[in-house]
């Protein structure tokens, strides 16, 4: 006898008859899903907070830039009179607000690549030191993140003061350098650098915590493979590292571009609640001009035109995004 003869033949299952012509086949449904209206039901309460913390407000911001609104309005001795694109074409028309926007760019173009830069450094030599190490380094970290902004405007202001600031003492320690009694706020550049400092310093903590997590996930392989073909740690950082954190850095960037643009605290607080022409931001002047001169209709178009200028950072970055979603 044959190991063919002794062998059991597999039971093949009989086919499934087919189903009558005529009748309609229904596809298969996932009942879990519960159709297309739940998502919309679960984003239904963030939506009516957002409604109604965000939207009211920014309803009431773009009417007030169509009004005629003065104290005489806010107290309701006069009513409100609709100007439509007069307020609009004042700020336009006026040479200090785009002397107010240029110094704005300029000051946020600062900071993001001083952050950036800085942040990108610390990550990655957190990457090349011991774990304790790198534990210290971020529990100062986040304890400089967490520090409310008038703590740290106030502590910058100690460092900074003309009379009793120890950053003056210190420098004037080098030989050559005599910076006792200078006043870094005696002119508008060195004021605004110094804000940008503070800047800086409050928003280095995140980028480097979001890039140290980026790091993490740049394969070593590819890293060792491009050292074997012979670059060096600059050209491992531009064609492997770089390019695996660039959507990490488009976010931060663009975050980073938004904050700092709406920088006012600290402008407002380090120049006493009074800040000078050369200390204007786009943030302090539509404050200025609605608190302060009383004219909340050109105060509220200047914050509206800002809101735009925003709206294109973002609209830059959703682009960059879908770009990378459709390399990827």
């Amino acid at each position: 006898m044959s190991a063919a003869d002794t062998t059991t033949p597999a039971k093949v299952p009989a086919p499934r008859p087919a189903p009558p012509s005529g009748t309609p086949v229904r596809p298969r449904t996932d009942r879990r899903s519960g159709g297309p209206a739940v998502p919309w039901l679960l984003l239904a309460p963030c939506l009516a907070i957002l409604g109604l913390v965000l939207g009211y407000p920014f309803y009431r911001l773009i009417a007030l830039s169509f009004q005629e609104f003065g104290q005489s309005q806010l107290w309701g001795f006069k009513s409100a009179e609709w100007v439509g694109f007069g307020n609009f074409s004042d700020v336009l028309g006026d040479t200090e607000f785009w002397q107010v926007v240029l110094r704005t760019i300029v000051f946020a173009v600062g900071s993001v690549v001083f952050t950036m830069v800085v942040g990108m450094l610390i990550a990655l030599l957190l990457q090349r030191v011991s774990g304790w190490v790198k534990t210290l380094v971020n529990i100062v970290l986040v304890a400089s993140w967490g520090m409310p902004v008038i703590v740290a405007t106030t502590l910058f202001k100690w460092l900074f003061d003309s009379d009793y600031g120890i950053l003056n003492a210190l420098l004037s320690k080098v030989p050559g350098v005599d910076l006792i009694g200078h006043n870094w706020f005696a002119s508008g550049p060195q004021g605004l650098a110094v804000i940008m400092l503070l800047v800086v310093w409050g928003a280095v903590p995140f980028v480097v915590i979001t890039l140290s997590a980026g790091l993490t996930q740049v394969p070593a392989e590819l890293e060792e493979a491009a050292r074997l073909d012979g670059a060096g740690a600059w050209g491992v950082f531009r064609y492997v590292t770089l390019p695996i954190l660039k959507p990490i850095i488009v976010m931060l960037t663009t975050l980073s571009v938004i904050w700092d643009m709406g920088v006012f605290p600290q402008v407002f607080v380090m120049r006493g609640g009074h800040p000078e022409p050369e200390f204007q931001l786009l943030t302090t002047y539509s404050y200025d001009r609605a608190f302060v001169v009383n004219n909340y209709g050109q105060g509220s178009a200047i914050a509206l035109l800002t809101v735009l200028l925003l709206l294109g950072v973002v609209a830059v970055y959703m682009r960059q995004m879908l770009k990378i979603g459709e390399v990827e």
